[in-house]
């Protein structure tokens, strides 16, 4: 493991010829062009570039969401790690700090979503015209109003994780498309890819990113007021 000596807090989890693992920092884009306020500096694919050259996207985070995510380093590699993905080959986990407190241990979310909706382009359930959709969550610790969960998506849908538990009546905290109220503990939706599992070319991969400061500081606050 090493850094890759950014300000931004980028870190390099694993590198060899075919892909690059990277522990992506909160308010980072995953790619050029996808937010007006960006500059060039402002995306994971331009800070790789000075270092790695040109690398393939094969899978995207949204700017305030941390954690694991995964560059092709050539063509023969994108092919290959699109194809897992797009196959549900790819064990996606992510961890989320929600507002209220589940009453049970575990449920599997079904709601059936419709993307891009309204002027905001949220998520929304739709159980006529949306597609299907499910995703598997675990409680991990309890506090007084707030929960740490692990989400695993069994499906790919754009918001998926952060409608789904809105939906259940949990939203991520500091989610305010999806519900949230305000809050002082962070300042983007409290939600962080913690790992990514698959096998590449006979060779079974996994890989975990540690929290980021701000979600480790809000989870850190959330023990101290509330106990688990």
């Amino acid at each position: 493991k090493k850094t890759g000596g950014y300000n931004t807090g980028m870190e390099i989890l694993h590198e060899d010829d075919d892909f690059i693992v990277v522990n992506k920092p909160p308010l980072v884009a995953s790619i050029p062009g996808t937010w007006k306020d960006s500059s060039p500096a402002d995306n994971l694919v331009d800070l790789l570039a000075p270092v790695y050259g040109k690398v393939w996207i094969v899978h995207r985070l949204d700017k305030g969401t941390s954690g694991v995510i995964l560059f092709a380093r050539n063509a023969a590699a994108h092919r290959t790690l699109s194809i897992l993905f797009e196959s549900h080959l790819v064990r996606k986990v992510y961890h989320a700090l929600v507002c209220g407190v589940p009453p049970c241990q575990e449920h599997v979310a079904r709601h059936l979503l419709r993307q891009d909706v309204g002027h905001a382009h949220r998520t929304a359930v739709d159980h006529l015209g949306g597609k299907s959709a499910v995703t598997r969550f675990r409680v991990l610790e309890r506090f007084s109003s707030h929960a740490l969960l692990q989400a695993v998506p069994e499906t790919g849908r754009t918001h998926q994780v952060r409608a789904h538990a809105s939906a259940l009546g949990f939203p991520l905290l500091a989610d305010k498309l999806y519900g949230a109220l305000p809050t002082t503990l962070i300042n983007h939706p409290a939600f962080h890819a913690w790992s990514l599992s698959f096998t590449f070319e006979g060779q079974p991969c996994s890989f975990t990113a540690p929290y980021p400061p701000d979600f480790q500081n809000a989870l850190d606050a959330l023990r101290t007021a509330g106990g688990s």
